[in-house]
């Protein structure tokens, strides 16, 4: 919507029906086509775009064609952007998550060993991969952070929409909701802060035949 009422012309690839439906309805007073298909089985006219944004779903691309297929699409000098934002924790964070945890592992969805505490402007990035395709190089990394503050309800609709609360049994989502509900209950305001993270990454095409 942002990029839209800038008054760009955009082409929208989901592969959703319901999603792609919602997407018309609300970009319908401007220049943005919506084309329900997934991005690995769209074929652009070649080279017409000045931009490839993806935001929050450059992961589910299969990587051994992404890079070629975003360098098909592109004119000579395009650029790609990559938005990826997710739960970072600050060292002075709402302690909520840390104690959460006792009851993902009651049910079996313990975080795996090892696995580290993502922390403000400390996100990974795709800049190694991305040079190492040969077709982009970098031009900025940028890093956000933010903080929203949910209710138990709003907290537990953000849960619903994430691929692993989704592929829980009921019973695993009705001790973990009932939890939190429980849990956020005892706060004064019954409210919890999440942190989020996220990574801007822009890279800019590569002519043909110019090595990396």
């Amino acid at each position: 919507m942002p990029l839209a009422r800038r008054g760009f012309q955009i082409t929208c690839l989901e592969p959703g029906s319901a999603l792609a439906a919602e997407a018309r309805a609300n970009l319908a007073s401007f220049d943005v086509q919506v084309i329900e298909t997934r991005f690995e089985d769209w074929t652009p006219a070649g080279g017409q775009f000045d931009l490839v944004f993806a935001a929050t779903a450059w992961h589910w691309i299969d990587p051994t064609i992404r890079y070629h297929r975003v360098a098909d699409a592109l004119a000579p000098r395009g650029h790609l952007a990559i938005w990826g934002a997710g739960h970072v924790i600050p060292y002075d964070g709402d302690p909520f998550f840390a104690e959460i945890q006792e009851i993902y592992d009651e049910i079996g969805e313990s975080l795996p060993a090892e696995t580290p505490v993502p922390r403000p402007q400390e996100l990974p990035d795709d800049r190694d991969e991305i040079e190492a395709s040969g077709l982009f190089e970098v031009v900025d990394v940028a890093q956000f952070d933010w903080e929203t503050v949910y209710d138990a309800e709003d907290y537990i609709d953000l849960l619903n929409t994430f691929s692993g609360h989704i592929a829980m049994q009921d019973w695993q989502r009705d001790r973990l909701y009932g939890e939190i509900r429980r849990r956020l209950a005892t706060r004064p305001y019954g409210r919890l802060r999440r942190h989020w993270g996220g990574v801007l990454q822009i890279a800019r095409r590569r002519n043909r035949g110019t090595a990396p």
